[in-house]
């Protein structure tokens, strides 16, 4: 099971990156643990220069733009 965090304050961009991970997940039948990180001090502790940001299992995947679904269904392979 993978541990993914979506770090943003709450843009459009940050929960539609959110809702394409829920899906895309939901449709390759994989178990996350999904969290939405909102906290100025933790999203800072990435030293990420954008948001909306992915991280997966404690890396950095992708940074400032909602990644495109091909992406996301990579992070999801067997």
């Amino acid at each position: 099971m993978k541990n993914v965090k979506v770090l943003g304050m709450g843009c459009a961009k940050c929960t539609n990156t959110l809702k394409l991970i829920e899906e895309v997940a939901r449709n390759k039948h994989q178990e996350i643990v999904l969290n939405k990180i909102d906290d100025l001090q933790e999203i800072m502790s990435y030293n990420i220069i954008s948001t909306p940001a992915v991280v997966i299992d404690g890396h950095v995947v992708h940074s400032g733009s909602v990644p495109p679904r091909a992406k996301v269904e990579e992070w999801f392979n067997p």
